[in-house]
């Protein structure tokens, strides 16, 4: 049994209620698809946790962001990545800067696991973005309806099962091209040998879906649950709003999930 999170975007308040969650399922192996920084006010903390309680994280674009440059961001997104930079900059203890310069700087655009799921063997890549374009190639519902080649194209990088984040909005891309919803499957994807599938597994930090609660899922055999919890959206906004160089609207969001 494990859990994978992604796109915790420096939110403690919400990463903490996801990491009690999983704790209190007794999910001892935590993946994470990236994206821990960014638009919040918790960098720091966020990165200190992943880097304790994950087996592993692979790069997400604001991850790359702030290590390296923004790329194709807009105004308040870029002006997150240079003001996350400067807070991780000036991290007084060296031993702790250093440490969290050097989980970011080693990032790996992919990951892979290959496993028994129940009586079923899968293949599962994890990214941050798409198969292809792994750390910020977008995947959106609508794709399976006005760009079916796009879709058909990115399952030809599919072995068998590919865990995504990005764009905040959880869900189940099939190669038909299809796309459900968690809701129409119930809350859960069960994982079979001759089924290719994307797996969005939404967002802990910044949820787009008109949800607020933070997003994440575990496997359980061969089962994917897809999960919400409730998290003190409130403290978040106050910190976001207390910060000059941080977008008064990625804090406004958080309360309705947008």
């Amino acid at each position: 049994m494990f859990a994978v999170i992604s796109d915790i975007h420096s939110n403690l308040e919400a990463l903490t209620a996801v990491l009690a969650d999983i704790e209190k399922r007794g999910i001892k192996a935590i993946y994470c698809l990236g994206d821990v920084i960014g638009y919040g006010p918790d960098p720091g903390e966020c990165l200190d946790l992943i880097i304790e309680k994950t087996k592993w994280c692979v790069l997400g674009n604001h991850d790359y962001a702030a290590f390296y440059e923004p790329t194709n961001f807009n105004y308040a997104a870029e002006q997150a990545s240079f003001w996350t930079r400067e807070v991780l900059e000036t991290q007084e203890e060296k031993e702790v800067r250093d440490r969290r310069w050097g989980f970011l700087g080693e990032l790996p655009m992919r990951q892979r696991l290959e496993t028994k799921l129940g009586a079923n063997a899968a293949i599962i890549d994890f990214v941050h973005a798409s198969p292809r374009r792994p750390v910020n190639e977008y995947i959106f519902p609508d794709d399976v309806y006005i760009n079916p080649l796009k879709v058909r194209l990115l399952f030809e990088r599919v072995e068998h099962i590919c865990f995504v984040g990005h764009t905040h909005m959880p869900g189940v891309f099939l190669d038909e091209p299809d796309f459900y919803l968690p809701d129409e499957l119930n809350n859960v994807y069960p994982i079979v040998d001759d089924e290719k599938a994307i797996i969005n597994i939404g967002s802990v930090g910044q949820p787009r879906d008109k949800d607020r609660r933070a997003s994440y899922v575990y496997v359980n055999e061969n089962e994917v649950h897809f999960v919400r919890v409730e998290y003190d959206f409130e403290t978040t906004i106050g910190k976001i709003m207390a910060v000059e160089q941080l977008d008064s609207f990625h804090a406004e969001r958080l309360r309705d999930g947008r």
